[in-house]
């Protein structure tokens, strides 16, 4: 590999590296229990640390594949006897096969690889009363995507998967009305200004009154943009302060930790500290700065050369083809026509 490609393929490592600490850094319970406290009806007006208590487990992240027939974990037999072997139901005919369930979420290493696309962070929360779940994705985008897709339709798919996917999970048969509310939440950084936008689910009476009963809180998508400039401290500009200070590109490790320690209500257990500390260490203009001197570089040398070298090397590493394509700036289907061209047969 000449130093062309070893510069851009560092830079490219360095932004796989910063995604990862994002995600780190916004699983963190206390985190993830502000969002909640600013997005979610159920948790609004509570504290943080009353909220990160509802929080189910550990957030899993990056571990649970998108696409169709690999959210759900594998099945398990339902009905075994004491002795650990296949039974059969109480009152079901002798040699009836016995019942299959979904027993979770298909929780794959956390590692990229090829083809497949992970919901960044995913976890259950109990409502307040105790009684009922409600499943929240968290996904964070450093910039929208115009001319591949609207960032609106896929936070739709996200959505939908995350409802679809409870069959024979989270409920069985024709239990529809035990379905689980879905809020993905969408952090987009390098907006022109901080906003919070919603898009649910909304029923129009257009000739008469049917009636229809079922519930219309089960799909929910939040889109939290995210500007540059970090807000000032204010009760309404709580969310953007922490997401800005968490997130942000030029504060130094000490001013991040002035603002969370002074202004948010971090458990002593949780080591924020460290992750903090990291970001800074990969923030985004270190990763930037390195890709900005390898396509200068590349420039020299050939610069189409150099690009098709990186996009090889990170596709046969198993990277996802929208990090290759974020690396290298180009468009996804830009950088599908590269690998298939350079993989067809002389």
């Amino acid at each position: 590999m000449d130093a062309v490609m070893r510069d851009m393929v560092s830079a490219a490592g360095q932004k796989a590296r910063y995604d990862e600490q994002v995600k780190k850094l916004l699983g963190h319970k206390t985190v993830l229990a502000y969002i909640l406290i600013h997005t979610v009806d159920e948790f609004r007006g509570m504290r943080a640390r009353d909220a990160a208590e509802l929080i189910e487990g550990e957030p899993m992240i990056g571990m649970v594949p998108v696409e169709p027939g690999r959210t759900n974990a594998e099945t398990a037999e339902e009905n075994r006897d004491h002795a650990g072997g296949i039974g059969t139901r109480p009152g079901s005919a002798a040699g009836k096969p016995p019942k299959r369930r979904i027993i979770g979420f298909n929780t794959e290493q956390g590692e990229i690889r090829e083809g497949r696309v992970y919901f960044d962070i995913l976890f259950y929360v109990w409502a307040r009363d105790g009684l009922a779940q409600i499943i929240i994705n968290l996904e964070a985008q450093q910039k929208e995507r115009p001319l591949e897709y609207h960032l609106l339709n896929r936070a739709l798919f996200y959505v939908c998967r995350l409802v679809s996917s409870q069959k024979e999970r989270d409920f069985t048969g024709m239990d529809y009305d035990a379905m689980k509310p879905v809020y993905s939440i969408w952090i987009c950084m390098d907006r022109r200004e901080n906003s919070i936008e919603y898009v649910h689910l909304a029923k129009e009476q257009a000739i008469g009154n049917g009636g229809w009963e079922g519930r219309m809180d089960l799909l929910n998508v939040v889109l939290i943009g995210l500007s540059d400039e970090v807000p000032g401290r204010g009760q309404e500009r709580e969310l953007h302060r922490l997401l800005g200070t968490l997130l942000s590109r030029e504060m130094t490790e000490k001013e991040r930790l002035e603002i969370l320690e002074a202004e948010y209500d971090f458990s002593e257990g949780e080591d924020i500290r460290k992750d903090v500390k990291e970001m800074c260490n990969l923030s985004e203009g270190v990763w930037e700065k390195g890709l900005e001197e390898g396509l200068e570089k590349g420039l020299e040398k050939g610069l189409e050369k150099g690009i098709l070298g990186v996009v090889l090397n990170m596709y046969r590493k198993g990277y996802e083809i929208e990090l290759i394509s974020d690396a290298v700036d180009k468009s996804v289907s830009e950088v599908q026509d590269m690998i298939e061209k350079s993989l067809m047969p002389a």
